[in-house]
């Protein structure tokens, strides 16, 4: 067995007062929810540049009494130039896709913090590539669809790895609202990626690339000097086993039940039990519960993403109370969403904790954000404040069940009680979830492409429309949870 000191990261034989003790279980706990959320929000904020440079790379046509010209950067320029841009969004996004599954089914295998780096390092470099061709006058269309192409394989790896670590520090008790402000890390990436990449922009595009890969860089020497994977890695395992306590969110003890071989035997796993083999692929698939939220998320990642990646664009082209925004200020303006983002992912999860259903909050997320949608596409235009007021509240409804599903939901079902809380399942079930919302990111954004062209309004309604098909997939699970709700007498009734 590999002992506790070679598996530490380096930094706490730097550091030796980081360890157990004198360190709390409870110090560690937000030590990895902090790490862990500085590591994603970076990845995502190199993910942000694509949508931040469309309105520059892409086709912008400028007339006058004598001539008609287009400006853009070749090939994006074109009559073609937003198909273009659609397939870059693709190739990235179906190659992560595509990685995710593997990802996840070799992070249950190997040292997670290790893997974290190594995805967080491939992507730096690669996001640093796509920018290098602005300074190489690169316009050939292959070059940046192999680039990004390689960058969403090594993008892929960082959510498994960092939903496991989550994971193996914390149970099931309070997880939604826990996850909810920690997956906020998704918008707040987004925000400084938009912020950093808008910055950025008028020095040449190359940069608004450049200086996120460095970010990424940066922050994944943090993770390989400090992460610590799990609990029993300082030895939190034996205080456990010894004291029968069960440490919640606060810091505080909590008399040892039965209920916590139960929920927190993936946090107290041993190394040496065959009881904690990883799962297999289609073992996963077949779990209660993962493919219905896989599909769910198919359809919101295939919303959200399709914001994520043209709202700029929209913005740029969209007059607001008759005036047209520059490119920077449109990259900012679309942060609201995000902040939004940021708000529906907290509530999301909070109301989840509460009512203990997982797929009603989301059908009611869904749903609302359905009539979100539409006020923003009518009234957005009409000013700044009713813009910013609608494209907020868009961006809480349609990314709360999105983040909901892709942290909380996942824990929940890789920890379940029919694999009594194999934490060694739990980055394959996530990289399920999360992969098959990734293939609905990648389709949506490509068709964004290419139906902007007939009008923003043919973009709307397939965004409304795939949100009314991610509340179907939850129909079920929901009727479940209402039944178990009715019985338990938990605000619909006593039986």
């Amino acid at each position: 067995m590999q002992s506790k000191t070679t598996r530490l990261a380096p930094g706490f034989n730097l550091f030796p007062n980081l360890k157990s003790p004198p360190k709390t279980f409870f110090f560690h706990q937000i030590f990895v929810l902090v790490l862990t959320f500085l590591a994603y929000a970076s990845l995502h904020a190199s993910r942000k540049p694509p949508s931040i440079v469309k309105s520059v790379l892409g086709p912008k046509v400028e007339s006058n009494s004598t001539s008609t010209t287009e400006t853009g950067w070749p090939p994006f320029n074109g009559p073609h130039g937003t198909h273009r841009l659609g397939e870059i969004d693709l190739a990235f996004l179906t190659s992560y896709a595509v990685g995710m599954y593997l990802a996840g089914h070799a992070a249950d295998r190997i040292d997670l913090r290790l893997f974290l780096v190594f995805g967080m390092l491939g992507s730096g470099l690669f996001t640093i590539i796509f920018g290098l061709g602005y300074w190489f006058h690169v316009h050939v269309l292959a070059y940046f669809i192999g680039v990004q192409i390689v960058c969403g394989i090594f993008q892929s790896i960082g959510w498994p790895c960092v939903v496991s670590v989550v994971g193996n520090w914390f149970g099931k008790e309070k997880r939604g609202l826990i996850m909810g402000v920690w997956t906020s890390h998704t918008s707040v990436g987004n925000i400084i990626g938009s912020v950093v990449a808008s910055g950025v922009l008028d020095f040449g595009w190359g940069w608004s690339f450049l200086v996120p890969g460095v970010l990424v860089i940066v922050v994944a020497v943090s993770v390989f000097c400090f992460l610590v994977v799990s609990p029993d890695d300082l030895g939190f395992e034996m205080m456990s086993s010894k004291k029968k306590i069960e440490m919640n969110v606060e810091g505080e003890s909590v008399v040892n039940s039965e209920k916590v071989e139960q929920k927190e035997a993936g946090l107290l796993k041993r190394e040496d039990s065959n009881f904690f083999a990883a799962i297999g692929f289609l073992e996963a698939w077949k779990l209660p519960g993962v493919a219905p939220f896989a599909c769910c998320l198919f359809f919101s990642k295939f919303v959200a993403y399709t914001f994520m990646y043209w709202l700029p664009f929209y913005i740029r082209h969209t007059a607001v109370a008759g005036v047209h925004f520059s490119h920077k200020t449109s990259g900012i303006l679309s942060t609201i969403f995000d902040v939004g983002s940021i708000f529906g992912g907290v509530i999301a999860g909070f109301v989840s904790d509460i009512i203990d259903a997982r797929a009603i909050t989301s059908i009611i997320f869904l749903v609302l954000s359905i009539p979100a949608l539409i006020l923003y596409r009518v009234f957005g235009s009409v000013s700044m404040v009713t813009n910013n007021v609608l494209m907020f509240l868009s961006g809480l409804l349609v990314n709360g069940p999105y983040s909901l599903n892709t942290t909380a939901v996942a824990a929940d079902l890789g920890t379940q009680d029919l694999i009594k809380g194999n934490s060694r399942a739990l980055a394959t079930v996530t990289s399920i979830i999360d992969g098959t919302g990734s293939v609905g990111a990648a389709l949506g954004p490509l068709l964004a492409g290419y139906l902007s062209t007939r009008g923003w309004n043919s973009v709307f309604f397939m965004v409304t429309f795939a949100i009314f098909l991610a509340s179907l997939f939850l129909i079920r699970i929901a009727k479940t949870e209402v039944a178990r709700m009715t019985i338990r007498g938990n605000g619909f009734g006593v039986v």
